[in-house]
């Protein structure tokens, strides 16, 4: 016998997301392939997650052709994908923000710890590249970080070992997902001598440790993740977990889910080291040798460290145009937080071939902060909050 049910309205989920600055991520990376994630330091909430190249959701309702079904599938930049929180990548010099913990907390490194660049690093019967092929010369660790050092952190590598490196990038929660409320979160990797071995079953090479602490190599890591690290430095060392629900509330107003921060870790680092590396990442972006100095925003003092990640291979056919016999352009990368003091966003950017991170990524990821620290307001515009106070000695 047939009957009728009265329908039951839903409950109204309430996110996190600032649909303003959403749309300004969005349009920012309209163009080109990547992600770019901002969440709150304070917290761990998600204030905007953009992956592109994106696709319209309304042809699912509507009806799609099976060869409209066949292009979006076959698309070499994987639109289908949320690259924020799907797609893995090697996070590039990034990385050196936790070897230079690494190297502190272990006393392998202090801050007058110096090493001469002369562009190159021998090691066995292989020539290790710095990204300056004409070097950096004498390279103490604010240097090494401003100016991104490879060399500087070759050696620290070496002292450090991989599964130290491993222990503390654990730590800053690279390696596991981050616990995020939406489904297929990757993981990505952080290498130790043992994965190779079972993974392989063949040992771990010391010179593999170079790759690995310059964020080459094995390492893959997810955007959601290096926001993260981004934050956790900024707020001083406490890792969240983060989240994009912040209330769920009945038809009638009824409040029955309210986010609440969530901790899962404190960096097993001291108050010096942490200091000392967001020392690096001030100069970073606001010294003149700095890598990102072209992002910089007046007024306001961001932190933040760029990244260039080597990709070993890609379509000569895919949809940017790349033609046989082209060299591959490396990813570019970008993470940031700010203000310095009581930071309000921490952002993880990264635009796919991009080539650079201080020319592709970092102004993406300045305009966000810009953005969301502004308000909306025009360019150079910044509110007395988040006026930039000049770092004492050794911040």
């Amino acid at each position: 016998m047939l009957s009728t049910v009265d329908a039951v309205p839903g409950h109204n989920i309430v996110l996190s997301i600032d649909q303003t600055l959403q749309m300004k991520a969005e349009q920012l990376l309209a163009d080109q392939a990547g992600a770019a994630v901002a969440v709150n330091p304070s917290n761990g909430q998600i204030l905007a997650m953009a992956s592109s190249p994106s696709f319209d959701q309304n042809a699912f309702i509507s009806g799609m052709s099976h060869d409209a079904w066949k292009v979006l599938i076959s698309d070499p930049l994987h639109p289908l994908e949320n690259k924020a929180i799907q797609a893995e990548y090697p996070p590039a010099s990034t990385y050196k923000i936790i070897a230079a913990a690494a190297g502190l907390e272990e006393g392998v490194i202090d801050k007058n710890t110096s090493v001469f660049c002369p562009g190159f690093l021998k090691f066995g019967n292989r020539t290790y590249r710095c990204w300056k092929k004409w070097g950096h010369g004498e390279v103490a660790l604010l240097k090494a970080l401003s100016e991104s050092c490879d060399v500087y952190f070759y050696k620290l590598g070496q002292e450090l070992g991989v599964d130290r490196l491993a222990w503390y990038a654990s730590a800053f929660g690279l390696g596991e997902p981050t616990g995020v409320d939406l489904d297929h979160e990757a993981g990505g990797l952080i290498p130790t001598a043992q994965w190779k071995k079972n993974r392989t079953g063949v040992s771990w090479q010391k010179g593999e440790t170079l790759s690995v602490v310059i964020g080459q190599g094995f390492n893959l890591v997810t955007p959601l993740q290096m926001a993260m690290v981004a934050a956790t430095v900024g707020n001083g060392g406490t890792r969240y977990r983060p989240k994009i629900v912040k209330t769920i509330r009945t038809a009638d107003g009824k409040t029955v889910y309210e986010s609440v921060p969530e901790v899962k870790g404190k960096l097993p680092i001291s108050d010096e080291t942490l200091r000392l590396v967001r020392e690096g990442l001030f100069k970073a972006v606001n010294d003149r040798r700095g890598t990102a100095w072209a992002s910089r925003l007046e007024g306001l003092a961001m932190h933040g460290k760029t990244g260039t990640a080597q990709v070993v291979g890609r379509r000569d056919d895919d949809a940017e145009g790349e033609r046989e016999g082209e060299p591959i352009k490396d990813h570019a990368w970008f993470v940031a937080y700010a203000p310095g003091e009581n930071p309000k966003i921490a952002v993880a950017v990264i635009v796919e071939h991009g080539e650079h991170g201080s020319s592709a990524a970092a102004p993406v990821a300045a305009e966000i902060i810009r953005f969301y620290l502004c308000g909306g307001k025009p360019k150079g515009d910044l509110p007395l909050a988040v006026a930039r106070t000049i770092p004492t000695e050794g911040y």
